[in-house]
C-alpha cells in the first residue's frame, strides 16, 4: 500500500476499444484536488477524452506521457494487456468480479505483472454500499433512449441522441417545449440506475403515478410508475413478501409482473438480475396478445440467459442503439417493425453524456475515495476494493481463484 505525504496521480487515456470518451476526474476537480488534498495529478493526453487537453492545461494540470513516475493510475474501463505498467496500483472498472469470461486474461495480466487492482465496483462502506457509480447517468441515458425509440418507432414525436450533445443541459430545453402522447411507462428499481431514469422521465415532464393507479386508471397524459420487488413478485407459498426472505430465497418467488406488462407501452429495467429470482416474463407471454409493451430499454443490460429480460440476447452499442426482438421465432429483427418488441441495451449508456457522466463520477472520487488512498494500509475503504495485490488475489476476492487458473 502507498504510505507518502505526497503522491502523485495519472489519469491514464482510455484504450479500449470502441474508445470511451469518459474520464475519471474533470479538469476542474483535477485542480481542486491538488490545491486540497497533498497529491500531485498528471494527465496523458488523449484525442478522445471528452475534456480536451487545453482544458487540462488551462487548469494547471500537466500533461504527460509517460506516466512510470506515477504511484497511482486513474482510469474508467479495462486497460488493454499490453498497456498495463508492472507494480502500480491502478483504479479502473475491470469487469471480472462476476468471473467475466471476455476478462479472464486481464486478469491473469494483472496478476502476473504484480498490479495493485481496485475496482471501483468494490470500494464500499461498512454496510456494503458502493460509495462509486456511473448507475446514475445510466439511468438518465437509458430513460432518454426508452422515449427517442418510441419517437422512432411510432413517428409521434422526435428526439435527439443524447451522444449528439453538448451536455446535458442542452437537452433539457428541448424537454420543455416537448408533446407527448398518453404514453404509459412501468420502471423497475430503487437504486442509483432507477434514480437516475426516474429524474429523466420526470424532466421530460412525464407523471408519476403510483402502481395502484397505473393498473387500475386511465390518463389523458403520459405516466410513469416505478416498482419495486414487493410489487413484481409474490411468494409461492401465498405468504406475504418479504425483502430479506426475498434477497436470500429468490427461487421462492414467483413473477406477478403481468399486470404491468398488460398496460405499460414501454418497460424500462433499472434491476440486475440474481439468477435466483424468476424473470419478469417469459417468451411464451411475449406472444400472448395481452402483452402490451413494445420498447425494452434494459439499462441493466444482463445478457440471456443470465437476464430478467427475454429479450436481452445481446447488447447493443451507442452508434446503434437498437434491435427488434421478435417473440415468435425468439430471433433478432431490424427494428422499428409492428411485429417485433424493439430492445435498448447500450453496455456503456453514460458515455452518452460523457462530461455531465465524468463530472457527476469525479465528485465521488474526489470526495469519498481520494482520501482513502491518502490513508494507505489504515484504509477499510480501499482494503475492501483490492482485487489484487503482490502477484496474487487479495483474500475477500480469493473466490476468483477458479476463473483466474481455469484452462480455456
Amino acid at each position: 500500500m502507498i504510505e507518502r505525504n505526497m503522491i502523485k496521480i495519472g489519469v491514464i487515456r482510455e484504450g479500449k476499444v470502441p474508445p470511451d470518451a469518459r474520464a475519471p476526474l474533470t479538469p476542474e476537480q483535477c485542480a481542486e484536488a491538488m490545491v486540497e488534498l497533498p497529491l500531485r495529478i498528471v494527465v496523458q493526453p488523449s484525442p478522445v477524452r471528452c475534456f480536451r487537453d487545453e482544458e487540462y492545461r488551462a487548469h494547471g494540470v500537466p500533461l504527460q506521457e509517460d506516466l512510470r513516475d506515477c504511484d497511482v493510475l486513474l482510469g474508467v474501463k479495462e486497460v488493454p494487456i499490453d498497456q498495463l505498467m508492472p507494480e502500480k496500483t491502478y483504479l479502473f472498472f475491470s469487469h471480472t468480479m462476476k468471473k467475466q469470461p471476455h476478462n479472464r486474461r486481464l486478469l491473469r495480466a494483472i496478476v502476473e505483472k504484480k498490479i495493485r487492482l481496485i475496482d471501483y465496483e468494490a470500494l464500499t462502506n461498512e454496510r456494503g454500499e458502493r460509495l462509486i457509480a456511473f448507475g446514475f447517468y445510466a439511468g438518465i441515458v437509458g430513460a432518454h433512449n426508452a422515449l427517442w425509440t418510441w419517437g422512432r418507432r411510432t413517428g409521434q414525436f422526435s428526439l435527439p441522441r443524447l451522444c449528439e450533445s453538448h451536455d446535458y443541459a442542452e437537452v433539457l430545453a428541448i424537454y420543455e417545449k416537448l408533446r407527448l402522447p398518453p404514453l404509459r411507462i412501468v420502471l423497475t428499481g430503487g437504486g442509483r440506475v432507477a434514480s437516475g431514469a426516474a429524474k429523466n422521465l420526470s424532466d421530460i415532464g412525464i407523471r408519476k403515478v403510483s402502481p395502484e393507479d397505473f393498473l387500475n386508471k386511465e390518463f389523458p397524459y403520459a405516466v410513469f410508475t416505478q416498482i419495486h420487488a414487493a410489487d413484481y413478485v409474490a411468494r409461492r407459498d401465498g405468504q406475504a413478501f418479504d425483502k430479506q426472505h426475498f434477497y436470500a430465497h429468490g427461487d421462492a418467488y414467483a413473477s406477478a409482473f403481468a399486470p404491468y406488462y398488460r398496460r405499460a407501452d414501454i418497460f424500462i429495467n433499472g434491476i440486475f438480475y440474481d439468477k435466483k429470482s424468476p424473470v419478469f416474463f417469459s417468451r411464451e407471454e411475449m406472444q400472448g396478445a395481452d402483452f402490451r409493451i413494445a420498447v425494452i430499454a434494459d439499462i441493466t443490460c444482463d445478457i440471456m440467459p443470465d437476464s430478467s429480460v427475454p429479450c436481452t440476447i445481446r447488447a447493443s452499442k451507442i452508434a446503434d442503439p437498437v434491435y427488434g426482438f421478435d417473440p415468435q421465432t425468439g430471433l433478432e429483427t431490424p427494428p422499428f417493425h409492428s411485429n417485433a418488441v424493439d430492445v435498448m441495451a447500450i453496455d456503456n449508456l453514460p458515455s452518452e453524456l460523457p462530461r455531465d457522466a465524468s463530472a457527476f463520477f469525479g465528485r465521488q472520487l474526489l470526495e469519498r475515495i481520494l482520501p482513502e488512498l491518502l490513508k494507505g494500509s489504515g484504509s477499510t475503504v480501499i482494503r475492501r476494493g483490492m482485487v489484487t495485490e503482490d502477484g496474487g488475489l487479495t483474500q475477500q476476492f480469493d473466490y476468483l481463484h477458479d476463473y483466474l487458473t481455469a484452462q480455456v
